[in-house]
């Protein structure tokens, strides 16, 4: 089994923790996840160790893997802070972005595009991280790039769950719209703006996430 296989299993595994099928604290039996995904230990321990750098779980020597569910006040914190790092990005990435970098930016907003009229929140998705990953790249500050990433990457079951609510898809689509509408033109203080509307939990979209979230157990005040 390949990369591409604990890929899979990992993402599985990642909508199954969000969606309440483990509890907080909860030890991951190998044994049985490997006979239930029917493949061999190597690519669900791969799945298991790449889960572990989104924080959903805990890697703990002679002990085993276990389930961390951050709280909603945590969660909702991280998405601040992840609205004010893609704000920044965007402002620089305005003033710094390549021909090159808008060309592939508009590529995927073509394909989240097309995700969408096919229906294929999935595929949605995957093209909408790498739009998000690029504007990161354009900003011109590795630094910034690798620790958005970073968030990112903690965040990602939690921006996919956000994009199951009803319509999200559809206003997501249109908010890339306005943030590549103000790389195009250069203007940073609408690229921030852009970014971190799209990117915040606030009003209704924190309500919907909170619905969402309240379904699983993760949903515990902390």
């Amino acid at each position: 089994m390949g990369s591409r296989s604990a890929d899979t299993i990992r993402e599985t595994l990642e909508q199954r923790i969000i969606e309440g099928d483990f509890e907080d604290g909860e030890r991951l039996d190998e044994v049985r996840l490997a006979a239930s995904f029917g493949v061999s230990r190597t690519p669900l321990r791969e799945a298991i160790r790449l889960l572990s750098g989104s924080g959903l779980v805990e890697l703990i020597p002679s002990r085993g893997a276990f389930v961390r569910l951050p709280g909603i006040v945590k969660l909702v914190e991280m998405f601040e802070v992840m609205a004010e790092m893609e704000a920044l990005c965007g402002r620089l990435a305005a003033r710094r972005i390549s021909p090159g970098e808008l060309t592939k930016l508009s590529i995927a907003a073509r394909a989240c595009e097309q995700s969408l009229e096919k229906k294929d929140p999935d595929s949605y998705y995957h093209h909408n991280e790498s739009f998000h990953l690029l504007i990161y790249e354009a900003s011109g500050n590795s630094f910034l790039a690798a620790e958005a990433a970073k968030l990112h990457k903690r965040l990602r079951p939690f921006r996919r769950m956000q994009l199951r609510v009803r319509g999200r898809i559809n206003q997501s689509m249109k908010e890339h719209t306005l943030i590549l509408k103000a790389l195009e033109l250069g203007d940073a203080v609408a690229a921030a703006d852009a970014l971190r509307s799209h990117v915040n939990v606030q009003g209704e979209k924190f309500h919907d996430l909170l619905a969402s979230y309240e379904k699983s157990p993760a949903g515990r005040p902390v």
